[in-house]
């Protein structure tokens, strides 16, 4: 077990109204991230995170609330790699390009020829020249990191095995939504340290969000991820606690969070995967020692082991809007690397 703790953590727990403009909140109207590629959001800061959040929010507000068409992105075209099948990432990006005035394209392995009769930086070097930006959903993130280095248009992470950065600002959005805030928020983690893991590790101290961590031995997340998370950790003021016991990890926790135990590719791996996490499921048992306004996350698709009915539909379960933000997440993030496109609403609380 490994705990991260400081002053400042005290002072939250304390005083747990303190000024979210502790956190950089104040500088969020000056950032600008057109050109950028998001790979990861270990390399975003605080700020940069907390504008992509907020101009989700005010195109989900202005399109969705008010009825608003905003062709922000007309005349412009997104390639959409994929590697691996997905119904939200699919669902999101396609439908969200083309509300906002913009032509998807979706490629798959049996459309182009991405590192097998073409090379990748040959197939970067070439969508460069036929679109604006890049999606890529792919098995190896290293894929992704040629793409960026080959390309001259944005690169999106659309998922690989290090990293799905796109899920956890569907998930930030919809819990910035539910309770109004985010800082000073305990999310408690309890599966298996995946993709997923990783991007709530590079996020979470950055938006003051205290990170509980459960994982079966071996399982564990990543080794150098989880060294960068004890920096972030340290420097917001969050605690961080890596343990292999899921009540430990829920007590107190006013979000627990899970995902598939077997992803895809690790087929092979049932029997003995579904040995080694038994005692990982959620239940309404498992929420008996968290926070009373305790809330429900899972990215999609969820099988029955992971967590039971009673819970995922149940009214503390937020799984359908967070899929539902997926949308508006992807939207905000396409919107902010190819425009300059300033929010109308407030600047969100944080």
């Amino acid at each position: 077990m490994f705990r991260v703790k400081n002053s400042l953590f005290c002072v939250l727990k304390t005083f747990p109204n303190i000024s979210v403009r502790k956190f950089g909140t104040g500088r969020m109207d000056k950032v600008n991230l057109k050109g950028r590629s998001l790979l990861t959001l270990r390399d975003f800061s605080s700020d940069e995170i907390k504008r992509l959040l907020w101009i989700s929010r005010d195109l989900k507000q202005r399109i969705k609330h008010e009825g608003q068409y905003l062709p922000l992105l007309q005349g412009k075209s997104i390639a959409m790699i994929f590697e691996k099948r997905s119904t939200r990432t699919r669902m999101s990006t396609e439908t969200g390009f083309a509300l906002l005035g913009g032509h998807p394209c979706f490629l798959t392995s049996q459309d182009i020829h991405l590192g097998t009769n073409e090379s990748t930086t040959d197939t970067a070097r070439v969508l460069s020249g036929l679109t604006d930006l890049i999606l890529a959903r792919v098995y190896s993130h290293s894929t992704l990191e040629e793409l960026e280095k080959e390309a001259s248009v944005p690169i999106i992470n659309g998922l690989s095995e290090l990293y799905h950065p796109i899920q956890i600002l569907a998930d930030f959005l919809t819990l910035q939504e539910h309770y109004g805030s985010l800082s000073g928020l305990t999310l408690s983690w309890i599966g298996d340290g995946n993709n997923v893991l990783h991007s709530f590790m590079m996020t979470a101290a950055k938006l003051g969000v205290h990170l509980r961590v459960a994982t079966p031995q071996g399982y564990e997340p990543d080794d150098g991820i989880v060294q960068e998370a004890k920096k972030f950790s340290q420097q917001f003021g969050t605690e961080l606690l890596l343990t292999t016991d899921p009540m430990e990890a829920a007590r107190g926790s006013n979000v627990l969070v899970t995902d598939t135990w077997i992803s895809m590719g690790q087929e092979e791996e049932k029997v003995k995967r579904l040995k080694d996490f038994h005692g990982y499921k959620i239940t309404m048992q498992t929420g008996t020692v968290a926070s009373p306004d305790w809330t429900f996350l899972h990215c999609l698709p969820r099988k029955q082991e992971e967590v039971d009915d009673q819970v995922f539909y149940s009214p503390r379960s937020l799984v359908f809007p967070e899929a539902e933000n997926r949308k508006w997440t992807i939207m905000g993030l396409m919107v902010a690397l190819l425009t300059d496109y300033k929010p109308k609403m407030p600047i969100l609380k944080f």
